[in-house]
């Protein structure tokens, strides 16, 4: 009773601080399990063996072995292939490779190599692409057990639950169904996505900053007195004076030397600002021209997502100012060298002449307009890491060698190859994942053996006795689906599993159609842009606003579920 009434204190502390804060999941989900060991509630030997998990370093090696497949033609090929054909066809080509590739490797690799070519497209508005790439990738990681990270985790729960490991392919017939309907909703709606290529009137929100210099003619005068008030495109958002913010600004204000002007607008409009006197935009000195301004997409794999641009010292790692963020159709607050960057942010920049020399680019950026940032692989090496990983997939699917061993050979052989680098592995190490999944084993493992999650189910058993264990099996999936949309899918998984678990004990049931449903719920990832990061990364680089997301995503969420709930248990029977 003692460790159910201690655990219970941790876990409603973790989801309180998962919804409330914004500490990083890792952080909560480590200070979680630490808590545990500390309270006595799990030995030290306990809690490590969970980072060692087979299922989390199969993951681990899956997003490592990604690093060489996102470098094969294979990709390539396919972004080179979405300008031709109508838009209709173009998606329909785009989120059927895009599922595929999804099924097998990083999805969010997946999208990020996908980026450039489509912001670059002669042919198709990058709005019009970008979610539906997205939401396929995510529909697509559905299909295998090695699809999607929550697969792989929901698999690992289960094994130390005491249950048979999952099949490559038990995901597939109810991930082919989830992915069939989405592509033809995703049609369907394809016409209130907006069109922010054409759309001249469309002014793209980007987050300006200007300085007032000693001696500046605005100083002294007002707001309105300036013509600061009605300018074309922009709007001026705040000031700041010292230590202090003036978030509505009205035409009286009073400029003073010194002051930061924060304004929201079309970034075409800087030509227009620098005619201010004494009001500097850019700081370098040459770079005062819109035309050379360049645009960049910070990559989810940055060393810098989390930190604020000025702690970052921009102008020191690469040589380039920046005069404008844009996060979506975000308003942004304080100074841009306080906005805390996030992956997917879009970032204007005026490049000193060593800018384009970096060799970290390709590292912190997704996407940097009119440069490829790929790096590809010849014909005859791309077709040896495709036939190699393609290898390993088989020797798994017939059990001759498990996936986890496989997937170690390759990745030293890829290693030693050179088509993957030291410094690649070390960027790309999931740190973050292997500090949550581990940690939530560990938590997962705690509730079930203390009991903690038998009492929450027979609580809602009590509930849900009515409806018997289908209509748990519903509740379990929305809970679970709810979770997705506010914190993280691994996350929701997580707190998920052991109460789906435990429910289906209590109704002596099947487990396997409660932990489809969460793995499935976990994955249903569709209306929040904050909720999955492909979702986020593509939210700037499409300049979509949330209700985009909810247009087209709350309708893809609810079929979504409804060919879920009637899948899993026709596939696996209670």
């Amino acid at each position: 009773m003692y460790e159910q009434i201690i655990l219970t204190g941790i876990m409603l502390a973790l989801v309180g601080c998962l919804f409330g804060t914004r500490i990083k999941p890792a952080w909560l989900f480590v200070g979680a399990i630490s808590f545990s060991y500390m309270a006595g509630l799990i030995d030290l030997e306990g809690m490590l063996v969970n980072y060692a998990n087979p299922s989390l370093i199969t993951l681990i090696l899956l997003v490592l072995v990604s690093i060489a497949i996102e470098k094969t033609t294979l990709i390539q090929t396919l972004a080179q292939s979405l300008a031709k054909g109508s838009l209709s066809r173009s998606v329909m080509k785009l989120g059927l490779s895009t599922a595929f590739l999804s099924s097998f490797t990083n999805n969010t690799a997946v999208v990020a190599s996908l980026i450039s070519a489509i912001k670059e497209s002669p042919t198709h508005s990058p709005s019009k692409l970008l979610l539906p790439l997205s939401y396929t990738a995510i529909l697509g990681g559905t299909l295998t057990l090695i699809g999607t990270s929550t697969n792989l985790i929901v698999n690992g729960f289960a094994i130390d639950a005491g249950m048979a490991p999952l099949g490559f392919f038990d995901f597939t017939l109810i991930g082919l169904g989830a992915l069939f309907v989405g592509l033809i909703t995703i049609m369907v709606l394809l016409k209130y996505l907006p069109d922010n290529g054409t759309n001249q009137q469309e002014v793209v929100p980007f987050y300006l900053e200007g300085k007032v210099q000693a001696g500046s003619k605005l100083i002294g005068c007002s707001v309105e007195e300036n013509g600061l008030r009605d300018l074309k495109d922009l709007f001026l958002a705040e000031i700041i004076h010292g230590d202090r913010r003036i978030c509505a600004v009205t035409p009286q204000q009073v400029i003073q030397q010194g002051d930061t002007l924060l304004f929201v607008g079309d970034i075409k409009s800087v030509p227009l600002l620098t005619r201010f006197d004494g009001l500097k935009i850019v700081h370098d000195k040459h770079e005062k021209d819109v035309e050379h301004l360049v645009e960049v997409v910070m990559s989810q794999s940055s060393k810098y997502i989390g930190k604020t641009v000025k702690e970052v010292r921009f102008r020191e790692q690469f040589h380039a100012a920046v005069i404008a963020i844009r996060r979506g159709h975000d308003r942004l607050q304080g100074g841009l060298g306080q906005v805390r960057l996030q992956a997917g942010d879009s970032l204007i920049l005026a490049p000193g002449s060593q800018f384009y020399e970096l060799p970290n680019l390709k590292r912190e950026f997704v996407y940097i307009s009119g440069l490829d940032l790929q790096t590809h692989l010849k014909s005859k090496q791309s077709n040896i890491v495709l036939a190699a990983f393609s290898g390993v997939l088989a020797l798994s699917i017939f059990g001759i060698v498990p996936l986890v061993k496989g997937l170690m050979v390759l990745l030293l052989g890829l290693f030693l190859m050179g088509t993957i680098k030291i410094n690649e592995l070390k960027r790309r190490f999931p740190l973050e994942l292997l500090a949550i999944v581990g940690s939530a084993i560990g938590l997962a493992k705690l509730m079930i053996n203390t009991g903690l999650a038998g009492k929450i189910s027979s609580g809602l058993f009590y509930m849900l006795g009515d409806f018997g264990p289908y209509g748990a099996f519903i509740a379990i999936f929305v809970m679970t689906v709810i979770f997705t949309e506010l914190i993280t899918n691994n996350a929701a998984a997580a707190l998920s599993f052991p109460v789906a678990y435990a429910l289906a004990i209590g109704f002596d049931v099947s487990p396997l159609p409660f932990i489809m449903a969460v793995a499935f719920g976990a994955s249903a990832s569709f209306i929040s842009p904050f909720s999955y990061q492909t979702n986020l990364m593509v939210y700037s680089a499409g300049n979509y606003r949330i209700k985009d997301y909810v247009t087209m995503g709350l309708p893809l969420s609810i079929i979504y579920s409804i060919t879920v709930l009637t899948l899993i248990p026709l596939v696996f029977p209670f």
